[in-house]
């Protein structure tokens, strides 16, 4: 199966969420998942290096306007990257591509790949998939859209959305 991976760009290696994102990447490659990321630093690089490094097969989305709007290169550890223009391009081919995805810890771009995810999958724009959002920071986000939002949000969407503590939780819920 095919599996986005969103997450942020600050980690760097030797921190604990970069090396997360790399036993997330390893695992998955090792059970045979083709591996999705934004294809750049940070928890999208983690990734790929885990998946890299147990002969997975690793795709990296990447487009022009990142590259325009801050010095950053793909990441080493791509088998193939899927090159875009824009930021839209880029976010509508990790969702339409993957059959499941995660989200890691991530700032505003990683929100936004999940909640236009979530979206799409809400208005049947794209077929159901799984959509794991992983660690305390989405569980406590989450919990607090629920609390302030609850009429808006009825179970049936929050059924589309499944919440993991940690690497190992999220991993139990990949088929």
């Amino acid at each position: 199966m095919n599996v986005s991976v969103f997450g942020g760009s600050s980690p760097k290696p030797g921190d604990i969420p970069y090396m997360q994102a790399y036993r997330l990447g390893k695992v998955l490659a090792e059970r045979g998942h083709i591996v999705l990321t934004g294809g750049y630093i940070g928890t999208m690089e983690a990734v790929s290096k885990g998946a890299a490094e147990a002969n997975g097969h690793v795709i990296g989305v990447t487009c022009d306007e990142i590259e325009d709007w801050r010095p950053v290169s793909p990441n080493p550890y791509l088998k193939e990257e899927w090159r875009f223009s824009t930021v839209r391009q880029r976010l509508a081919k990790l969702i339409d591509a993957c059959d499941i995805a995660l989200a890691l810890p991530g700032g505003i771009g990683t929100l936004a790949e999940v909640s236009v995810m979530w979206s799409n999958i809400q208005t049947n724009s794209i077929s159901p998939r799984p959509l794991i959002l992983l660690g305390s920071g989405w569980n406590k986000l989450i919990g607090t859209f629920y609390a302030e939002f609850d009429s808006y949000v009825p179970e049936t969407y929050r059924s589309l959305v499944t919440l993991a503590g940690t690497v190992e939780e999220a991993l139990q819920k990949i088929p």
